[in-house]
């Protein structure tokens, strides 16, 4: 509906932050990541997802296409909804929450707020799952395109990237470029993100 808004940022506050485009002020709800990269700016791109139920309509924004493509995972599973994702994601930084997920980390995403064990158990099938299929419909490229194979974190920091909706390609490129100074997983996965 509206894939997002620019602007100045006039105002912001726990949660949220107000941008004037064209002398509209757009109240935009935001995690604390998006919060915190936008610090500094006055003027911004922000992408947004707008919610509309029956106790209102809320607009929803992230400081970047990685955070919204979290978002609308994590509100595709049963039982999270967007207040719910907004919580998530100001919870856990997107590299943490995404390692937890391709890792299994049912204990660490279990202390998440507002996430319990049987929620932190569906969000690991579902996305895992979801990320599964978008995979098995991206086109096959070459082997050196491909291939990170006999490197596990590689392997899963490309598997974690490719479900956030960046191509295959740039995944493999991104973490073979940071593989010698990553000292872990979250590290491989954090670095890659950076370096895309």
């Amino acid at each position: 509906m509206i894939g997002y808004i620019e602007g100045q940022i006039v105002e912001r506050g726990a949660g949220y932050i107000v941008v004037d485009n064209h002398g509209m002020g757009y109240e935009i709800c935001v995690s604390n990541t998006t919060l915190s990269n936008l610090s500094g700016l006055n003027q911004a791109r922000v992408y947004t997802y707008l919610s509309v139920r029956e106790d209102g309509v809320t607009l929803f924004g992230f400081s970047t296409k990685e955070e919204k493509n979290m978002f609308l995972k994590l509100i595709s599973v049963n039982g999270i909804g967007p207040k719910g994702a907004q919580t998530i994601l100001s919870g856990a930084d997107l590299t943490t929450l995404i390692t937890f997920i391709v890792t299994a980390d049912i204990k660490s995403l279990s202390k998440l707020k507002g996430i319990g064990k049987k929620t932190a158990e569906r969000m690991v099938l579902e996305l895992r799952e979801a990320i599964d299929i978008e995979l098995s419909l991206l086109p096959v490229t070459t082997e050196e395109e491909q291939s990170v194979t006999g490197d596990k974190d590689a392997e899963d920091a490309v598997y974690a990237l490719r479900g956030l909706g960046i191509t295959n390609k740039e995944a493999v490129q991104a973490v073979k470029a940071c593989r010698a100074e990553a000292k872990n997983l979250e590290d491989l996965i954090r670095l890659a993100l950076k370096r895309i």
